[in-house]
């Protein structure tokens, strides 16, 4: 059956690594919003594209997945309904979802994060320390029952559905799947 990967953690829990790692032995296609990000917008990060390349990249994934290719969502979600969305939307697609979560302390993540600025600059955003704090008080861990696949909880109001959730979260996305 085929899969989708929800790669979970904060920037410099090794994601991107963990997620190459899968694109190689699942074998998987890997989407990464930081590259295309780059890519896109010449090296910036603007805030107000980044909902829209993840819901383009959520649609081409599901598409990928849905003709029978692995895929590797690498996208920290940070939040259960973004997680709890993808999940249900691949269950109502005939998909297994599989929630890949790595933590980490807030002293290697300052670390890591730090060394992959100062190694492949080109490759990441600049990011401080104020900006780590309140990303990590944001960030709501999977829980055991999530990490075990357990029941999909309903979607909060008003929406019907969680694809209606996704459509508001990622406006590139359809409402219905």
């Amino acid at each position: 059956m085929t899969t989708i990967y929800l790669i979970v953690g904060l920037p410099g829990a090794g994601k991107t690594t963990h997620a190459k790692h899968l694109e190689l032995t699942a074998p998987a296609l890997r989407l990464t919003p930081d590259e295309w990000q780059i890519a896109l917008f010449d090296g910036d990060n603007p805030s107000d594209k980044r909902d829209l390349v993840e819901g383009k990249l959520i649609q081409l994934g599901l598409r990928a997945a849905h003709l029978g290719t692995n895929v590797v969502f690498d996208f920290g979600f940070w939040g259960t309904d973004e997680r709890s969305a993808l999940r249900a939307i691949a269950t109502a697609l005939g998909l297994t979802s599989h929630v890949v979560y790595l933590p980490i302390t807030p002293e290697e993540q300052r670390h890591r994060i730090l060394h992959r600025f100062t190694t492949t600059p080109h490759q990441t955003f600049p990011i401080t320390d104020t900006e780590l704090t309140q990303w990590r008080a944001q960030f709501q861990p999977p829980t055991p029952a999530e990490l075990a696949g357990h029941p999909i909880p309903p979607p909060p109001p008003p929406h019907p559905t969680w694809s209606h959730w996704a459509s508001h979260r990622w406006p590139s996305l359809p409402k219905d799947w």
